[in-house]
């Protein structure tokens, strides 16, 4: 998805004529990046770059582009991910990738006006340490799925309110029901089997009491056409219109965090399915409307939740009331609505830029109003991560019959990693906080003392 992401990248050069004072006058319409030409000629330019604009140090290597200027608005930065900069006087901030983030070679000890800044749009399963209290606050700006951080991602997926809006896909009521004399109700899609969500155990517990017609790799019972059964696919015209004859989708996210909502949920809006929902806590504070989604944790058991699919499914009346919304294209929550008209970037949109520029832009336009504060002989403001900004609680496992199958190696893993990443954080927190470089056996050590 980053690489997808990075490839709509918009690139137009400065008129350096009129660089000055920090800020660039741009040929065109302002973006955010171009790559500085890799030939000897313009190494005179790059080291006045860096000399006169403040360094953003890619301590995990996103982007991969070793050097170039970035304009944010009126301000302008140079964006780099080559290491030996790290000494550099002009090196205001590091930015860390939160899927790479590590304790192998942290940039310790860290100097007073390094900012820390972490781009993190993953699940947590992904690097449990950040989401304890002792790692995200180790950071000043954050750009996560959070809406409390200071970069929210919590739309990521959603490229906006008009294709919410769109019946491009939508199949009919009446050719819906017909179709149910050959499909089931519910579709499940899921090849990433046994997440920390525990969500395949919750469905498999559900189709003993409704049918479920499920495609992919996790409690497969029915297959796709071959061209469509790559996990690339699942954004192909062909799959669209598979699942949009279905009534309801499973829609589960395999991790359960607030505001951590994916294509799960905002795909079957999309296609006119309604997403019987499972993730997160807050997701009704970002559904088009109050009754476009049923959310599993209404439902004290699977078997309710069979018993109320069943009843929509044998009253039109019911079940359109749950696409009423779309049927007349009325999205009605506001908190959706400012959030997509305020969010600085796009999804898939050429025209815009992407959230890794966004989150770029956010820290050197911070940057730059401190040196100016300083400049006026003003203190700096200081920004923090709060914990907030990505927190998420421990996993839990559905056990809903002594009859549960046996737990696969992954789903056992979960909880006990967990466990174990807070003490990582904890172990993390008191070697950064001595600031100098350790080891991997120091930190071992820590994490494993009685």
């Amino acid at each position: 998805q980053v690489v997808v992401e990075l490839g709509r990248f918009e690139r137009k050069k400065f008129k350096n004529s009129n660089v000055r004072d920090g800020h660039a006058k741009l040929e065109e319409e302002p973006t955010h990046l171009y790559p500085l030409p890799e030939n000897e000629a313009l190494n005179l330019k790059k080291k006045l770059e860096t000399d006169n604009y403040p360094i953003m140090l890619w301590w995990s290597p996103l982007t991969g582009e070793t050097g170039r200027l970035g304009q944010c608005g009126a301000d302008a930065c140079f964006f780099t991910i080559d290491r030996t900069y790290l000494h550099h006087r002009m090196t205001k901030a590091l930015l860390f990738y939160g899927t790479d983030f590590n304790i192998d070679s942290l940039p310790l000890p860290r100097k007073a006006h390094h900012d820390w800044a972490l781009f993190h749009e993953e699940s947590p399963k992904n690097n449990y340490k950040l989401f304890h209290k002792p790692v995200i606050t180790l950071f000043n700006y954050t750009a996560t799925f959070s809406r409390h951080s200071h970069l929210p991602l919590t739309t990521q997926y959603l490229e906006g309110i008009e294709v919410l809006k769109s019946l491009r896909y939508l199949v009919p009521l009446r050719s819906k029901n017909s179709l149910r004399r050959r499909l089931a109700p519910l579709v499940y899609v899921q090849s990433d089997c046994d997440p920390p969500s525990d969500r395949d155990s919750y469905v498999r517990e559900l189709m003993t009491y409704i049918e479920v017609d499920s495609y992919g790799e996790c409690l497969r019972n029915k297959d796709l056409p071959p061209q469509l059964k790559n996990p690339g696919s699942m954004d192909a015209d062909g799959f669209y219109k598979i699942i949009a004859q279905y009534k309801f989708i499973l829609a589960f996210e395999n991790a359960v965090c607030d505001d951590y909502i994916t294509e799960k949920l905002w795909r079957p809006l999309k296609l006119g399915v309604v997403p019987v929902y499972y993730g997160s806590p807050s997701v009704a504070d970002w559904l088009p409307s109050n009754r476009s989604a049923i959310l599993v944790s209404e439902f004290a058991h699977p078997r309710e939740l069979a018993s109320y699919i069943r009843q929509l499914d044998h009253d039109d009346r019911l079940y359109e009331a749950y696409i009423e919304w779309k049927l007349k294209g009325e999205v009605s929550n506001q908190r959706l609505l400012t959030a997509l008209k305020e969010r600085k970037w796009g999804v898939q949109d050429v025209h815009q830029d992407n959230y890794i520029d966004a989150f770029e832009c956010m820290v050197c336009s911070k940057v730059w109003d401190n040196i100016r504060l300083q400049e006026k002989g003003l203190p700096p403001r200081s920004w923090k991560a709060e914990v907030t900004h990505l927190s998420c609680p421990e996993p839990t496992v559905f056990a809903f019959s002594p009859l549960a199958p046996r737990w696969s190696s992954l789903r056992k893993m979960w909880i006990p990693s967990f466990q174990q990443s807070r003490k990582e954080a904890q172990a993390l927190r008191w070697l950064v906080d001595r600031n100098k470089n350790f080891s991997a056996q120091d930190f071992w050590a820590l994490v494993f003392k009685d």
